[in-house]
C-alpha cells in the first residue's frame, strides 16, 4: 500500500504472492511503483517491504525445488514402470517360446515365433525406454527454463539494487 506522501507503508497487500514467480512479480511491482527521485532515475522504496518480499522468495524457492524433485521422481517412476512392463513382456515371450519348443512337431515354428516375440519385445522395450527418457528430458528442460527465468529476474533485480546503492552512496 502507498501512503498519502507516495511512500509504501511496508505491506504487500492483503494476501501474499503465490509461489516464487508471484513474489518476484511483487518485487518488480514494488520497484516499478516506487516514487521517483527528482532529476534522477533512482526511486524511493520501502526497505522493509522489499526485504519481506525477498524473504518470501527464499521461502518459496525450496517449494519449487521440492516440486522439481517430485517431477524427477514421477519421471523415474514412469521409467521404472516401463522397465517392469518390458521385463514382463520379455518373460511372457520366453514362456511362450519354451511352451512352443516342447512340442516336437512345432519346434521350427516355435523358434520362429520366439524370435519374433523377442524382437517385438525388444522393440517395445526400446520404445518405452525412449519415451521415459524423453519425458524426463522434457520435464527437466521445463524446469531448467523456469530456473533460468528466475535467475535472470533475480540478477536483474540485484543489478538495479546495486545501481541504486551506488547512486545513493555517491556524494
Amino acid at each position: 500500500m502507498t501512503t498519502a506522501d507516495g511512500f509504501s507503508d511496508g505491506t504487500t497487500g492483503s494476501t501474499q504472492p503465490e509461489g516464487l514467480l508471484g513474489v518476484l512479480d511483487a518485487l518488480a511491482a514494488a520497484v516499478q511503483g516506487a516514487r521517483a527521485m527528482p532529476m534522477s532515475s533512482s526511486v524511493l522504496v520501502n526497505r522493509a517491504e522489499l526485504l519481506d518480499l525477498v524473504e518470501q522468495a527464499r521461502e518459496a524457492l525450496p517449494t519449487q525445488l521440492v516440486r522439481a524433485d517430485e517431477v524427477l521422481a514421477d519421471a523415474g517412476a514412469a521409467r521404472a514402470a516401463a522397465q517392469a512392463e518390458a521385463d514382463a513382456l520379455v518373460a511372457r515371450a520366453r514362456e511362450e517360446a519354451d511352451r512352443l519348443v516342447e512340442s516336437d512337431a512345432l519346434v521350427v515354428q516355435a523358434r520362429q515365433r520366439a524370435d519374433q516375440l523377442l524382437a517385438e519385445t525388444e522393440a517395445t522395450v526400446e520404445g518405452l525406454r525412449r519415451d521415459a527418457d524423453d519425458y524426463c528430458d522434457r520435464r527437466l528442460a521445463d524446469f531448467e527454463i523456469d530456473l533460468g527465468k528466475v535467475l535472470s529476474q533475480v540478477q536483474a533485480g540485484r543489478a538495479k539494487l546495486a545501481g541504486r546503492l551506488g547512486a545513493t552512496e555517491a556524494p
